[in-house]
């Protein structure tokens, strides 16, 4: 029976990395597909490839029932579309880029799913988020207080991929789970 494997972690955490990594070394015979999501964000702003939907746009396909699941974060909305019903009813895994606040609403909608936690250690999420120059020290620094103030996820299962080293390692685990 096909799967939704559902990726969370921080913002910086290397969820898209992993994902891309994934994407690229998932084997043709293996009956896996990666989800877009539906973002109020451009297109151009880096990051995963998702579909640009203005506010207005995300509103009419959310009211006329588009959306498998949709919800809010760091001022934008997210949405994963109904085409995930067709692809788990033709018996491929679909792996879904998701949101931590939004997984007791995403396991109501699908019981069986299974969470995917890509963790990594403050000091590294700090050095990412810096890098990656989009927030300010302040910022990051209340991101990384956010994070650690969720509480803990508990989930029969839930599992947790370490990604405090080589992106090979952690992308390798998650392919293996995947296959």
């Amino acid at each position: 029976m096909a799967k939704i494997y559902y990726v969370i972690g921080a913002s910086g955490a290397g969820k898209d990395s992993i994902m891309a990594y994934a994407r690229q070394k998932v084997s043709g015979d293996t009956p896996a597909i990666f989800c877009h999501r539906y973002i109020t964000r451009a297109a151009d702003a880096g990051g995963e490839n998702h579909i640009a939907l203005t506010d207005r746009e995300f509103e009419i396909r959310k009211n006329r029932g588009c959306f498998a699941m949709n919800w809010q974060s760091h001022g934008h909305q997210y949405g994963i579309g109904v085409e995930i019903h067709d692809w788990l009813k033709a018996d491929l895994n679909v792996i879904v880029n998701g949101s931590r606040a939004y997984l007791n609403e995403a396991l109501m909608a699908f019981p069986e799913m299974i969470p995917v936690l890509i963790n990594v250690s403050d000091d590294m999420l700090f050095h990412r988020l810096k890098a990656r120059g989009r927030e300010s020290v302040p910022d990051i620094k209340s991101r990384i207080q956010r994070s650690q103030s969720l509480e803990p996820i508990v989930h029969s299962n839930l599992i947790i991929i370490e990604n405090n080293s080589e992106l090979a390692t952690a992308g390798d685990a998650l392919v293996e789970l995947i296959a």
